[in-house]
């Protein structure tokens, strides 16, 4: 026997003021989809949400709407049926010694290090075969590009890490979808904008030549409290800017944690880090 893991995929803000390049990934096994799919678009439909939900369309007319998605959303994150997870890079650690071509396929590098690492599968333990269908959020770049990336994620169950740990990807099952039609990847996309606007303090924004912040920064300030609400009540003291923590095992077996990637080589811009008032 052996069991399928639905892996959505998406990215935000690839340069933010004082954090950049945000990946996430929210995974469910394939026996459970239909259900927490079916509870998702009930919910959306209970509060006339009947188009594409996302982080750029919050306002505040549609946030209690919001809270009501992610609720359930997190719902079934506590349940686990769901496990969340997001990376992100701090400015002011600044990769160094790296090639001209690395430099220019950064998106893709940081994403093969995010499907390899994030989700532990390499310490998962799993006792039958798994077969990962890892589904991206379009992705921003040329075909050819694109196909050589999904190369890459194809050959990552060959790597020495997983040799021996029932991991397997198939290659028809690496795709490009619509989040118009999957409604994971709609709450996957709130709850990234929620941590990049957070992370780089875009709630503190106000319009040109104004005293005051918008309506909607404080609606998206809202949102962004009501999901850390509730990331606290699986990891009480949550702070979002730093790795969650644990022991290799847990890197599967949390429910939601964050990875702030720390490249090997580096140098350090203080100038980047956020400035004390």
């Amino acid at each position: 026997m052996s069991k399928e893991y639905v892996l959505y995929c998406d990215e935000s803000i690839e340069k933010g003021t004082y954090f950049s390049d945000f990946y996430g990934g929210v995974g469910v096994w394939k026996t459970h989809r239909e259900m927490v799919e079916k509870q998702l678009n009930q919910v959306k439909q209970q509060q006339n949400l009947l188009k594409e939900i996302k982080w750029t369309k919050v306002t505040a007319s549609y946030l209690s709407k919001y809270e009501a998605v992610m609720d359930t959303f997190f719902d079934l994150i506590e349940e686990d049926f769901l496990k969340v997870r997001i990376m992100f890079r701090q400015n002011a650690t600044v990769p160094a010694n790296l090639s001209d071509e690395q430099k220019h396929n950064g998106y893709f590098l940081l994403y093969y290090q995010f499907i390899k690492h994030a989700f532990g599968f390499a310490y998962a333990d799993f006792q039958e075969p798994v077969f990962i269908h890892p589904y991206f959020d379009e992705l921003p770049d040329s075909k050819a590009k694109c196909e050589l990336f999904k190369n890459h994620i194809f050959a990552i169950q060959s790597l020495p890490m997983f040799k021996g740990k029932n991991i397997n990807i198939r290659r028809r099952d690496i795709a490009e979808v619509d989040s118009k039609d999957h409604v994971l990847l709609q709450c996957l996309d709130i709850v990234l904008g929620a941590i990049a606007f957070r992370l780089n303090d875009l709630h503190k924004a106000k319009p040109p030549g104004e005293r005051m912040r918008g309506k909607r920064t404080i609606a998206k300030e809202k949102l962004y409290k009501h999901i850390l609400m509730r990331i606290r009540r699986i990891h009480p003291n949550f702070n979002i800017g730093i790795n969650t923590g644990g022991t290799s095992q847990e890197r599967w077996l949390q429910l939601y944690r964050h990875w702030k990637f720390v490249p090997r080589a580096m140098t350090i811009d203080t100038s980047k880090y956020k400035q004390k008032n």
